[in-house]
């Protein structure tokens, strides 16, 4: 495959990964409010997608064909534009400016402990 054509399926799928996202997030602020406790829109979101991954980098690991496709759309621009790890951060140091440790700690904690897990749970799915 050309990496015009790799750059492509990137793009594509970073595109839809970031609307999938914004959607996500929207949706959960809609239903639980913009005073919730947590950012539980970009928890959810990085759940899913650790989730998603570990299937997918279990999934493709062996089929090759697949690879050359599924792994630029889907893991690099679906996936990457998906998660938030970057929105994860700012949210988390914008809990600690506010004086909100106790909160911070706990999104964190979640954070990474359920997105590693979920991770793992999605590799041991795709086997």
């Amino acid at each position: 495959m050309t990496m015009v054509k790799t750059l492509a399926l990137i793009g594509a799928g970073g595109a839809l990964g970031a609307l999938a996202r914004y959607g996500v997030v929207l949706a959960v602020a809609a239903t639980l409010g913009s005073s919730s406790l947590l950012p539980w829109g970009t928890l959810l979101v990085n759940v899913i997608g650790s989730l998603a991954i570990g299937v997918l980098v279990g999934t493709l690991s062996e089929t090759a064909t697949m690879q050359a496709i599924a792994r630029p759309f889907l893991i690099v621009g679906f996936l990457g534009a998906f998660t938030t790890f970057s929105a994860f951060s700012m949210e988390t140091l914008s809990l600690l400016e506010s004086g909100r440790l106790g909160a911070a700690l706990v999104y964190t904690t979640l954070s990474v402990v359920t997105c590693v897990a979920a991770a793992w749970v999605g590799m041991r799915m795709a086997q």
